[in-house]
């Protein structure tokens, strides 16, 4: 495996990356390496699993992974083929026989097929573009995928012709699109996803689905392989509706669509029951709020009798997956920031099977993750704690979780981390209980009292939790208390928690960390003198809103913020989908509530030394809003830098240079005020 080398530095770094180290135990840390499991996939008969194993490539600066393959025993570890290339999608065969996985080529990523008791592979396909959504037909013959399929741009224009030799520009870019553009991607090339067969053996690939509508995401055959459930939004005003979809089936041969549902909202994910009589789906009927709880819902397979079967679990559902009986659904949920993998039968009884799922965002500790199972039930998943990144856990005849790997043995074994421990405390404003986090420093004395790091987390309909996370690890190493909270608006405590931002945010919110930062304070672990505030993207709201409404904290870092409601609805890469789920209405039509919640509407009040810090390709939160921040502090004569990362985009630590100048500026900035 590849592993991430990257040398540090900078004397913030000088002690560890994961955790300080005794020098009397342990040589000065100089190398970062971390390894993590994603995407396993269990064989039919429950004997083996196929995972992705990733890694950084530190040459070329990028994630890479490649797959490999371990009996549920634990035994036989290996890599599946010789190729040292990116590898992903892994798919059995309905007989365990094959694995089709998609894998990058000089010309981009093609499919290609591993066969189980040879060991050879083949290339099956030339496609123009990437394939996704990997799926076999039940008889084992033919792979169904999605895969763009590109048009001209809407007007097309005759230039002269260029002389000789001629430098000219470039062509003018045009568009007529509502969503033209997407973070981490810049321009969308004109064109829609579409559904594709290919048979198992290879050859040309045959396009199922038709008209100018995106078919993406996961779709399921009938158990006679006629026929394909999908998703998407085949109305004529499909783009204004960017919330609403609808289950479909096509018929292979005629290439017949029909709809099955009609509901305003979601309805997507379809899971064919194994006898073919019963559609699972998720799906909300659209209230337009900040945040509604996704549900399971099963119907005919004709689209009749629809009806939801999670009523009585107020938690989103996602990725389902029918047990070999037809009587009930795998699924996922995250609960008080835990990912769990559950079963529910078609009922709505939920028995919780695992908890811990995650560990495949290295960075900070979000939901992440994912399952298999086998057709004799047996569960693979991917396994995290704040101990360690994903590794492979199984369940086997319904006894708890076992861990199978220890990718990291070669590096975690050898560091100390930081102790994370949970915290519930009260909000001030309305009496709710409130769950956060803290990491302590490596080697913690309880005698002493730490400066506070409080890291407020991106969304802000998301939700932080006990999973591993290199950030902050890497600012327990360096001394300090980190503290992480879920205020009101987080995910996994239902619906109405998370919706309390509808038309109020920032809000309460801004309590329910100070609250927490005050409980640290009282019980005396922290220094009330010495507070320190960052966070991205709504973590960077948060801040900015924090050293808006107080002056306590001694320093903060405000990555990727919005500062001004008005200018960052209408530029953002998802401008079209702001107004009325977050405020009532477009910006000119109420200007008054979307300045009152600007964070710049506070900034006269910060008096806080503050480095502001964004990608400066991020469409998301674009370099503008972070510029209105430090340029308002520059007038004012504040202690401020602005920091902008070249080639980033709102995900600023997607490359792992980018994720160590992060940490590292975010260190040295903080460490100016640590006195």
């Amino acid at each position: 495996m590849n592993r991430v080398i990257v040398f540090l530095v900078s004397v913030v770094f000088v002690n560890a990356v994961c955790g300080q180290i005794k020098k009397e135990l342990f040589q000065p840390l100089d190398v970062f390496e971390l390894e993590w499991a994603s995407d396993p996939q269990i064989s039919p008969d429950g004997t083996q699993i196929v995972y992705k194993r990733n890694g950084f490539d530190i040459m070329k600066d990028a994630a890479k992974g490649n797959l490999w393959i371990i009996n549920t025993d634990g035994t036989f570890h290996r890599k599946l083929t010789a190729r040292e290339v990116n590898e992903s999608q892994a798919s059995w065969s309905p007989t365990g026989d094959r694995i089709a996985f998609s894998s990058s080529t000089e010309e981009g990523s093609e499919l290609y097929m591993y066969w189980v008791s040879s060991g050879n592979i083949a290339k099956l396909s030339q496609l123009e573009h990437s394939p996704g959504s990997l799926t076999w037909s039940p008889d084992g013959k033919q792979l169904a995928f999605t895969m763009f399929v590109s048009q001209k741009a809407p007007v097309v224009i005759k230039m002269p012709t260029k002389p000789k030799g001629a430098t000219w520009a470039k062509p003018a870019r045009i568009t007529d699109r509502l969503k033209h553009e997407a973070d981490g991607k810049g321009y969308m090339e004109p064109g829609f996803t579409h559904i594709f067969t290919i048979p198992a053996e290879g050859g040309t690939a045959r396009q199922i689905t038709s008209g100018n509508y995106n078919h993406s995401g996961n779709f399921s055959f009938s158990p006679n392989g006629k026929t394909i459930y999908f998703s998407a939004n085949r109305s004529d005003n499909w783009e204004y509706e960017f919330r609403n979809s609808e289950v479909y089936k096509v018929n292979i041969d005629t290439k017949s669509i029909t709809a099955l549902t009609s509901q305003n909202g979601p309805d997507f994910s379809p899971k064919v029951s194994p006898d073919g009589k019963t559609i699972a789906f998720l799906s909300y009927e659209d209230k337009v709020q900040a945040f509604q709880t996704m549900q399971l819902n099963i119907m005919n397979a004709d689209g009749s009798n629809r009806r939801i079967i999670s009523s009585n679990l107020d938690r989103s559902v996602s990725n389902i997956s029918w047990d070999n009986s037809g009587k009930g659904l795998y699924f996922t949920y995250d609960d008080k920031g835990n990912s769990k993998i559950a079963h529910m039968t078609t009922l709505g009884r939920v028995t919780k099977l695992a908890d811990n799922m995650g560990g495949t965002t290295i960075g900070r500790p979000y939901a992440s993750g994912s399952y298999s199972v086998s057709d004799n039930g047996t569960i693979v998943f991917t396994e995290s704690t704040p101990d360690y990144p994903a590794e492979l856990a199984v369940i086997q005849n319904k006894k708890s979780a076992k861990k199978l790997t220890n990718l990291n043995a070669d590096v975690l074994d050898y560091r100390q981390l930081g102790q994370t421990e949970e915290v519930w405390y009260k909000s001030s404003f309305d009496g709710r209980d409130i769950q956060g986090w803290i990491v302590k420093p490596p080697f913690y004395d309880a005698t002493k009292t730490y400066p506070l790091l409080v890291e407020n987390h991106g969304g802000p309909i998301l939700n932080y939790g006990d999973r591993f996370t290199a950030e902050i690890q890497l600012y327990a190493a360096e001394g300090y208390v980190v503290f992480y909270p879920n205020p009101r608006g987080s995910t996994s405590y239902g619906e109405e928690f998370a919706n309390l931002l509808y038309n109020n945010y920032p809000g309460e919110d801004y309590n329910d960390v100070m609250d927490g930062v005050d409980y640290l304070v009282e019980k005396g672990i922290v220094d009330n003198q010495k507070l320190f505030v960052t966070g991205g993207s709504a973590g960077g709201i948060m801040t900015t809103w924090i050293i808006g409404k107080n002056n306590r904290f001694k320093a903060a870092v405000v990555a990727k913020p919005v500062i001004n409601w008005i200018s960052k609805t209408l530029v953002a890469d998802n401008y079209y989908g702001y107004a009325n789920s977050r405020y009532p209405g477009q910006p000119w039509e109420n200007f008054e509530t979307y300045w009152k919640f600007s964070p710049i509407s506070l900034v006269g009040n910060i008096e806080t030394p503050t480095m502001v810090m964004v990608g400066m390709d991020d469409l998301r939160t674009p370099p503008s809003e972070a510029k209105q921040l430090y340029h308002a502090l520059k007038l004012r004569k504040i202690e401020t830098v602005l920091v902008e990362i070249p080639g980033a985009s709102h995900g600023i630590a997607n490359k792992p240079s980018n994720l160590i100048s992060k940490v590292a500026h975010t260190l040295a900035w903080f460490e100016k005020y640590n006195k």
